[in-house]
């Protein structure tokens, strides 16, 4: 099974597919250098193969690259970053953490 993401600027969002189809996606909003992440959602026909993280890790490492911070408002994503602060919770500014349990 082939897995891609995507950047989609047009609908705001990280897309991710599954042999083509696509299988869930994570949306995002860009402001004052700060990615918001309000929403993930995995296709649940596609649910329990790991898709939400590989979609999340990739935005993550997306916001980093470009050096934004990150609004995890979406509670997978906030999770996410709980279960990587050593990869990722530097992404959230630290007067914003605990107002997203981190």
């Amino acid at each position: 099974m082939a897995t891609s993401i995507l950047l989609n600027n047009e609908l705001s969002r990280f897309e991710i597919y599954l042999d083509g189809e696509l299988a869930g996606f994570a949306e995002f909003k860009l402001r004052d250098g700060k990615m918001a992440l309000p929403h993930t959602e995995i296709d649940p026909k596609f649910g329990g193969q790991g898709l939400g993280s590989a979609l999340i890790q990739y935005a993550l490492d997306d916001a980093a690259i470009k050096k934004l911070l990150v609004a995890p408002y979406c509670p997978f994503v906030s999770k996410y970053i709980g279960k990587n602060p050593d990869k990722y919770l530097f992404l959230v500014p630290e007067a914003d953490r605990a107002k997203f349990g981190l």
